[in-house]
């Protein structure tokens, strides 16, 4: 039996828990949410996700032998490092250091630049305010990671963690965050182009698979 449903969609947030799970080399069975048609507002996913964004999983091997269904990406990418012993580092120092980036992603990283997607792709009206003030804030961000990977290899250090896996889907769109070239950052393009040669990482992007 396969112990997990992922509910996904090929965006970034959803790709971050399809690399986790070919990452680690779980089973698990996919279920396409095609939000361009509003399928994440269907009654049965919002038992699973209450508030009707993807991803989601059901771990049916959950604690204690239960099922436990979980929402938002990084609440995941923590239990299933937790789960498997792997991706989070048990040392004090390199532990937090995983949690600090994984929450700037989260509370920074993603929403800015999900916020410059918005205004410069996906907006139905030109709004040069929200353009430059989005743009402006990804670009920033960039350039806060960049700085960080001049100093360790990774986001959070020394091991590749949670934090890269987080961080690196929304990366791939850097030029709807008006950054059209990743050398004008190159710790950061050193960085990305290593994890974009991870085969697990190419196997996370192809789901759901494209053909569908």
């Amino acid at each position: 039996m396969l112990t997990i449903d992922l509910y996904t969609f090929g965006t970034p947030n959803g790709h971050k828990v399809s690399i986790m799970l070919e990452e680690l080399g779980l089973d698990y069975t996919v279920h396409k949410v095609d939000i361009s048609k509003d399928q994440q507002f269907d009654p049965a996913f919002l038992k699973i996700s209450p508030n009707n964004k993807i991803p989601a999983i059901v771990d049916h091997r959950g604690p204690e032998g239960h099922p436990l269904p979980l929402f938002e990406t990084g609440a995941i990418l923590m239990y299933l490092a937790e789960k498997t012993g792997q991706f989070w580092p048990r040392d004090p120092e390199p532990y937090w250091r995983t949690v600090e980036w994984l929450m700037w992603q989260m509370g920074g990283f993603g929403p800015m630049l999900g916020q410059a997607n918005h205004f410069n792709k996906l907006a139905k009206e030109t709004v040069p305010y929200g353009q430059q003030r989005y743009t402006g804030e990804a670009r920033r961000l960039y350039g806060v990671l960049d700085t960080r990977l001049a100093k360790v290899p990774y986001v959070a250090g020394e091991a590749y963690t949670i934090a890269d896996i987080a961080t690196w889907p929304w990366a791939r769109f850097h030029p709807w965050h008006g950054v059209e070239d990743l050398a004008e950052f190159p710790n950061l393009k050193r960085w990305y182009d290593e994890i974009a040669a991870r085969p697990a990482v190419a196997r996370g992007l192809n789901v759901p698979k494209q053909e569908e």
